[in-house]
């Protein structure tokens, strides 16, 4: 019953749904920060999403524009579609980026993606690719010190032990994850996602702007800004 209610509150296709709404708020403020660019820009602003998809600028509204005012490059590990000629999709790895030059991109923005890179090492290499590739970044990730992991809807289930972490993945449906017999396949999900604590995000990105998207008086997850001018709102 608890993993239904948590299931509901975390749906994205809920309109809603908890998740719902903080993705909604989340996203006025990246457009509160993009408006503001706009506005002092007469060449197009170009975006680099990390690990996104077309689907997440359809839901933000973000179709309406043109290509005379932004050009959004998709960079995913599979192949995805776009059907809008501003925005183009590629195969690529967010933790080595050497197809683009440095700041070669207004902005870069990534929506829960670097806790699912790999090791802290890894994510260190994502974040410098990140700062490296944009002249302004938007990063947003789970907080690894709220109590219920996101990804598998289990209270406290990131500070488990690996073997704990693949019992339960092997023995139980967690989330919208089905249980996985097979324990190489379940210790891969285990390791699949590495959630960062405030401090780590820090150092991954120093000088960055923090914000936090609430529930019930906890940080649910963090959201990384660096290289805007918030005296123009750019």
């Amino acid at each position: 019953m608890a993993t239904q209610v948590l299931t509901r509150w975390v749906d994205e296709k809920n309109g809603s749904s908890l998740s719902t709404e903080m993705r909604k708020k989340r996203f006025e403020l990246f457009r509160s920060l993009f408006e503001s660019l706009l506005k002092t820009q007469t060449r197009p602003i170009k975006i680099l999403d990390v690990g996104g998809r077309p689907t997440t600028w359809e839901r933000t509204g973000f179709t309406q524009y043109d290509s005379s005012q932004v050009q959004i490059t998709i960079l995913n590990t599979e192949p995805v579609s776009s059907h809008y000629p501003h925005i183009q999709t590629i195969c690529g790895d967010a933790r080595s980026m050497p197809q683009y030059q440095d700041q070669e991109f207004d902005i870069v923005f990534s929506n829960s993606v670097i806790e699912h890179v790999g090791s802290f090492e890894d994510q260190t290499r994502m974040a410098e690719e990140v700062r490296r590739v944009g002249q302004r970044y938007f990063l947003q990730t789970p907080n690894r010190f709220f109590p219920v992991e996101p990804h598998f809807l289990f209270p406290l289930f990131q500070f488990f032990p690996l073997w704990v972490k693949t019992l339960l993945i092997r023995n139980f449906n967690l989330g919208w994850r089905p249980q996985t017999a097979d324990p190489t396949a379940a210790k891969q999900q285990a390791l699949s996602v590495q959630l960062l604590s405030k401090r780590q995000l820090m150092r991954l990105f120093p000088g960055a702007k923090v914000y936090a998207e609430q529930f019930w008086g906890m940080n649910k997850s963090y959201m990384m800004c660096g290289g805007w001018d918030y005296s123009s709102g750019s």
